[in-house]
């Protein structure tokens, strides 16, 4: 897993990495302009689309000095420059990468507070006025200049970060920033890129490597972790030879009520694709049909039988459809304690009854969205402070708490959260949840920890959605789907 660090950590990295390579300050911004420039050609690779660099006076700016004249060397001939002069401060770099720029046939206009700003007539706008160090709102001649970016309605590529947003912390709704089409980042993405109060600033961003120590930056301090491919990799067991159905547990998934029938067989073939050995449904009778017809692989089981049979069971998933049914949720709190996914129905009878809370078995994963999760644990006015709750309360009460999202937030006992990257928003449809339940059930019953089933559900599950988007061009993916997916995803691991 990737450390996600904080800006002051990222400028610890630049310093450490200038002092250690060693590399010259104006040669690190070189690189990393770069670096852009190459992510920048594979969007617009039109080299007569016309482009205005916006700078400030900072090393964002120098970057954007530096980005002016690498396109212009690359042979974009419509590259015109804005340096905004609103603080008499300048770095040394921005002044170096000024003067290499005016040797070039760009051309550079510079305003002082208070001049009139011209109409912005070219097609896409590069935003190197601020930079991550910003941790104040935009006043005064900055938020003139940013609303006059904005109002011009053009495609804005934001340098590192949209101008006004924050890298860390509370991402307060109100604050003006750019708004960019396009993020192309270095080295790491910001913590505030994975928040959902982003999307008022930013569609999409993009991470290139400037050559920072990594190292050093996985040695610093960090309570938020990418979850990246290799993890996966090293999580997920192959099936080995001579194993059978009994080596990959057995699931049992409580769901289901008369009208709400689909919730259950979702989870039920989530589990079947996942990999459980055996899969079990605690359903209404009247559901036994449809369940045979969809997944003739589950067994059946009655409410009033599972006290004799519970001792057969690896994990327990409860909540999806449950509907009526949900006080059968608090009986099996009673029972001896096994690995436990609560979701839908089941995390309501929680919010009802916190007491049940304290019940729950050790380790328990808990999956809410956005509204679940304030029903268990308050209103939240931000998703900082969601985050914040989530991360008290999995290391209160020993929970891993998968908080749903385009990107999900997994908390998890010791204080870290772990960031899910896949996913997309065709997958923003019903019964998503049901199958990431099913999913998760299967990992815990196959014997992986709660935090590696987590991980490995969120992964695989974004995973499937995203190969249906790329390889199939589904716009909209309907749950069944990433279903039927699930075992070619697991055979590329």
């Amino acid at each position: 897993m990737k450390n996600v660090i904080s800006s002051a950590q990222m400028r610890d990295a630049d310093r450490h990495t200038i002092d250690t390579a060693p590399i010259a300050s104006v040669d690190l911004m070189e690189r990393a302009s770069l670096a852009f420039v190459g992510a920048f050609m594979q969007l617009y690779p039109d080299r007569h689309v016309s482009v205005l660099v916006c700078c400030g006076t900072g090393n964002n700016g120098g970057d954007g000095l530096a980005i002016a004249r690498l396109l212009q060397g690359h042979g974009y001939d419509a590259v015109t420059v804005w340096i905004a002069r609103f603080t008499e401060r300048e770095t040394d770099d921005f002044a170096t990468n000024l003067t290499r720029l005016h040797n070039t046939p760009v051309t550079v206009a510079e305003f002082l507070p208070a001049d009139e700003l011209p109409e912005i007539r070219q097609s896409v706008v590069i935003d190197a006025l601020l930079g991550s160090g910003l941790n104040k709102p935009l006043t005064g001649d900055w938020l003139r200049l940013v609303e006059h970016i904005n109002q011009a309605s053009k495609q804005v590529v934001a340098v590192d970060i949209p101008t006004g947003l924050r890298a860390n912390g509370i991402i307060p709704a109100t604050e003006p920033t750019i708004f960019a089409h396009e993020v192309i980042t270095f080295q790491r993405p910001k913590l505030s890129f994975f928040f959902p109060e982003s999307a008022q600033t930013m569609d999409r961003f993009q991470v290139v490597d400037i050559g920072l120590d990594e190292a050093f930056i996985e040695g610093a301090p960090a309570d938020f972790k990418l979850v990246e491919p290799e993890d996966i990799r090293l999580a997920y067991r192959k099936r080995k030879p001579f194993s059978h159905k009994g080596t990959y547990g057995h699931a049992l998934i409580i769901a289901g009520d008369t009208s709400t029938m689909g919730a259950a067989i979702l989870c039920c073939g989530a589990s079947l694709f996942s990999g459980a050995g055996l899969t079990t449904a605690c359903i209404p009778q009247e559901g036994l049909l449809a369940l045979n017809t969809r997944h003739p692989e589950v067994m059946y089981c009655a409410m009033a039988d599972l006290p004799d049979l519970w001792d057969r069971f690896d994990a327990i998933g409860i909540g999806p459809g449950l509907g009526r049914r949900v006080a059968l949720f608090e009986k099996c709190l009673a029972y001896e304690p096994k690995p436990m996914v609560i979701d839908a129905d089941a995390l309501t009878a929680l919010a009802h009854e916190q007491s049940l809370l304290d019940k729950l078995p050790a380790r328990s994963i808990l999956t809410p969205h956005m509204k679940e999760f304030d029903r268990l644990f308050g209103d939240h006015g931000t998703w900082w402070d969601r985050v914040r709750t989530a991360r008290e309360q999995a290391n209160a009460r020993g929970l891993v708490i998968v908080l749903k999202n385009r990107y999900t937030f997994i908390a998890i006992p010791d204080g870290r959260v772990l960031i899910n990257l896949t996913g997309n928003p065709a997958m923003a449809t019903g019964g998503m949840g049901d199958v990431l339940t099913g999913m998760l059930v299967a990992f815990l019953a196959q014997g992986y920890t709660p935090e590696e089933a987590a991980m490995l559900a969120c992964y695989l599950h974004g995973a499937a959605g995203d190969r249906l988007v790329a390889d199939v061009g589904m716009a909209v993916v309907p749950a069944t789907q990433v279903i039927e997916h699930l075992p070619a995803i697991n055979g590329m691991l």
